[in-house]
């Protein structure tokens, strides 16, 4: 019996450490309008770029121009060939872990039955989460040219967090500009 409880606990933990790292995971799309011509656009102007903390509306601005001068892109103070805008938020998402003290239960002992189902406990955990969405609007229209969007959870160390934001821009801007 004790042999068979220490697999079901092992095999529990197993499955939360494994649904913390699925959740942790930083997720990232971008979408384009396959209309249009990212050969013409050269330059680029920042529009309105919203954080919930001043220095990371900076720092936002600042990976994006860096991806973006990387790749053969001026950034002008203003009336680029696009504008970008940026709003990076927080929000909190429960995360609910469930452990079973034991399952007893049909099996576990000579016949059926013998040693009920065990206890049970679950436990809530309010997880921050960051999110961006970047947008890319071709100045003259104002026609929205692309999207990107990322989330990752929060840590409480602001330089983990700024990591992440970085490497989310890095992310948006690693195959842009899209092939026509």
């Amino acid at each position: 019996m004790r042999h068979i409880s220490g697999k079901l606990h092992a095999l529990t933990l197993s499955a939360s450490l494994l649904f913390a790292t699925a959740l942790s995971a930083q997720t990232v799309s971008t979408d384009y309008d396959h209309a249009a011509n990212f050969s013409q656009f050269h330059t680029f102007s920042f529009g309105q770029v919203r954080a919930s903390d001043q220095l990371y509306q900076q720092r936002i601005k600042d990976q994006i121009a860096k991806d973006l001068t990387a790749r053969g892109w001026e950034l002008v103070p203003n009336g680029g060939d696009v504008t970008i805008s940026a709003i990076g938020g927080m929000h909190n998402q429960q995360d609910y872990t469930t452990f079973y003290d034991g399952l007893g239960g049909f099996g576990w002992r000579r016949g059926w039955g013998g040693g009920g189902f065990g206890e049970t406990y679950t436990t809530v955990e309010q997880v921050p989460i960051g999110s961006l969405v970047i947008d890319i609007f071709q100045t003259g229209s104002k026609q929205l040219v692309f999207r990107g969007m990322a989330s990752d959870q929060l840590s409480n160390n602001n330089e983990k967090n700024t990591h992440k934001l970085d490497k989310a821009i890095d992310k948006i801007f690693d195959k842009f500009p899209p092939k026509a």
